[in-house]
């Protein structure tokens, strides 16, 4: 594999204590029964098939719910995209963040998992609650015809088509950095998710070109940031 720009040092440069500010309460919050209601709607659409959950991001490294079988897929006519402004996470109302969603256009390469057959909604709602947690991201869970080296199959992705509020769209690569260079949150920094993103995606012989490009713009950043700190290390090493 080639070696990454963004180390492991780097990104731990972006690390700072955060507190969590918690639910933005201009949005609707779900309840434990809406939680529980829409896992029964999906898991009954998924019907008497395998239920399979595209991973595109940090699901690929931290799934947050069981799975029997895992397939790489792509997604066509969607790419990843940084277009998702957080303030919470891994971004602060004082330096907000961006995380990936799946913007229309192109292609995207990630992996399928599909969940045991008897608990279908537990571990939909358990994939639920990690990923939403207000009625307005609802319509941003679809799915998705992906293609495998088996054959098409429809699977659940997240944060799907997203427009509107609390996005923003089409943002060059450049200005993506500046933000992931400085964002952290009370989970960790947009530095460390993108590097974790790369790294696990690599695991599975995937390598998507852009954010190849982004963690080589990210670790300059953080070079640039931290200049004085990364000479002082040098200068102090064996």
């Amino acid at each position: 594999m080639r070696r990454m720009s963004l180390t492991s040092e780097l990104v731990a440069l972006c690390h700072r204590e955060e507190t969590d500010p918690g639910p933005d309460r201009s949005w609707t919050q779900l309840t434990d029964e809406d939680f529980r209601a829409l896992a029964l709607r999906l898991s009954g659409e998924a019907g008497e098939t395998p239920l399979w959950v595209f991973a595109y991001g940090s699901l690929v490294w931290k799934p947050a719910f069981e799975s029997v079988e895992r397939r790489r897929a792509t997604a066509f006519g969607w790419h990843r995209s940084f277009c998702l402004d957080m303030v919470r996470w891994r971004g602060s109302v004082e330096q907000p963040g961006l995380m990936m969603a799946l913007e229309r256009g192109g292609r995207c390469n990630g992996v399928i998992y599909r969940l045991p057959e008897g608990e279908k909604p537990l571990q939909v709602e358990r994939l639920l609650r990690r990923e939403i947690d207000d009625r307005e991201s609802i319509g941003l869970v679809r799915w998705l015809p992906v293609h495998t080296a088996q054959g098409t199959v429809r699977a659940l992705g997240f944060w799907v088509g997203v427009t509107g509020e609390g996005t923003s769209l089409k943002q060059p690569l450049e200005k993506v950095a500046r933000v992931l260079a400085r964002a952290c949150g009370h989970v960790g920094s947009g530095a460390e998710y993108l590097y974790n993103t790369i790294s696990h995606l690599e695991e599975f012989g995937i390598r998507d070109r852009n954010l190849w490009r982004l963690q080589k713009l990210v670790a300059n950043e953080i070079k640039s940031i931290h200049g004085r700190a990364l000479d002082v290390g040098l200068l102090s090493g064996p």
